[in-house]
């Protein structure tokens, strides 16, 4: 991939970017998966193992769904492990919470094993909580864009399927407009020495993941996955977009 020599349109294209933010080193996929069979024999008793769908008003009264409308936008990106994307937005100035999940599929309340078959059509996806007036949602697409590779088809380094595809699931007509443009002023400025293949579709039912996948960078700094693929696309972001980045919690 080489860099932007100019930014496409009133998007900011940072010209700092380039193939070793988004191609850090991956490990074998069986290492996650070995890990991820693992906590799944840990948590088959748990409540929160199974995924929920997430339909949860912000507040109960009209003054305070207003308020809440005012100060709390969401967005849903997939791009690849969602360990990955949650740990990368989670460090995001003005980004309120991350929930990781599955939609785009098939079927209701999907298991984590279920969508690992790839049979379900669901994709690993961030349900990214933002104040709109910290963050804006073109800022949001830029940090998926560059912190992920959008040029590969169903697949991140290692980690292959339908279930790892780069998408980008709108809520609305607005966002829909700006995702759309984005992407084309990406592929018209060359931006990657392959076209941006991100799907771009309309969000369907998003169902919350198991519990031992929320916060798990957070939680499990020196899994073998998270130290060799994750923590570098973190500490990647922070370096290219300093000024993004949240102050430590």
């Amino acid at each position: 991939m080489h860099c932007l020599v100019s930014s496409p349109g009133p998007i900011l294209v940072r010209l700092s970017i380039c193939a070793a933010l988004i191609c850090g080193p991956f490990v074998a996929c069986e290492s996650r998966a070995q890990k991820s069979d693992t906590a799944v024999s840990d948590n088959a008793n748990n409540d929160d193992s199974k995924p929920q769908q997430v339909s949860k008003p912000l507040e109960d009264t009209p003054a305070g769904k207003e308020t809440a409308a005012q100060s709390q936008a969401i967005a849903t990106f997939g791009g690849g492990c969602f360990w990955c994307v949650e740990a990368v937005f989670e460090n995001m100035q003005g980004v309120q919470s991350v929930v990781s999940g599955y939609a785009g599929g098939a079927g209701a309340n999907p298991s984590y094993k279920a969508v690992c078959t790839g049979r379900t059509g669901h994709a690993e996806v961030c349900q990214i909580h933002y104040d709109p007036a910290v963050v804006s949602y073109p800022e949001l697409l830029e940090v998926f864009w560059k912190t992920h590779d959008p040029t590969t088809l169903n697949r991140q380094g290692a980690d292959i399927g339908t279930q790892y595809r780069s998408i980008i699931m709108y809520h609305d007509d607005e966002q829909k407009e700006l995702a759309e443009k984005y992407k084309a002023k990406l592929n018209d400025a060359g931006a990657f020495r392959s076209p941006v293949v991100t799907e771009i579709a309309k969000l369907t039912p998003f169902y919350e993941a198991e519990g031992y996948h929320q916060d798990y960078y957070r939680n499990n700094p020196n899994d073998g996955y998270c130290a060799g693929v994750v923590r570098p696309k973190v500490e990647k972001f922070k370096q290219v977009f300093a000024d993004k980045v949240a102050d430590p919690k």
